[in-house]
């Protein structure tokens, strides 16, 4: 008898646990609305955090890092709520485009590819955004003749203050 009961034991258990979590499913939460950068007239603070190449001295490193640049700037904005990246790029490149990027609730990591003097710079960007505001750290590194020349990082933050002007 002991044995029939310890080999029915494992049966039991199977349905007594088949039942668990059989009720019913969950409400899924309705999906959130994206969040997109609004385009037009953008106030952009751009502060130098790092500066290196490799002649760089230390009196030349404390200076950039006193380098707080302000630009009002046009940023349009794509259907799917991407940014312009020259916009994004200020001075540090030219004709950029995305080599990948990510915009996901309010969060976006990217990095440009773009034209900088006779070299190329790659720009890594990461950072917070809503429709009116962004808070990116940047990173950019120029090359020139396969050769990095300059590392940059930078802080960049933004505010929309209104439509872009009419020309």
């Amino acid at each position: 008898m002991r044995s029939t009961v310890l080999a029915a034991l494992p049966l039991v258990m199977t349905f007594g646990l088949a039942g668990c979590g059989s009720g019913p499913a969950p409400d899924t939460e309705a999906e959130e609305a994206p969040i997109l950068m609004q385009a037009g007239e953008w106030a952009l603070t751009r502060k130098t955090t790092g500066y290196n190449t490799p002649t760089v001295t230390p009196a030349e490193y404390q200076a950039a890092l006193k380098d707080v640049k302000e630009d009002k700037v046009c940023i349009a904005v794509d259907a799917a709520g991407v940014p312009d990246a020259n916009a994004l790029a200020g001075t540090e490149g030219k004709d950029c485009t995305y080599k990948d990027k990510l915009l996901r609730k309010g969060r976006l990591i990217a990095t440009l590819s773009c034209k900088a003097g006779n070299g190329t710079s790659e720009i890594a960007l990461e950072g917070n955004y809503t429709a009116g505001t962004l808070t990116l750290g940047t990173t950019m590194t120029k090359t020139v003749g396969g050769q990095p020349t300059l590392r940059t990082t930078h802080d960049l933050n933004g505010k929309r203050v209104g439509d872009c002007p009419k020309v």
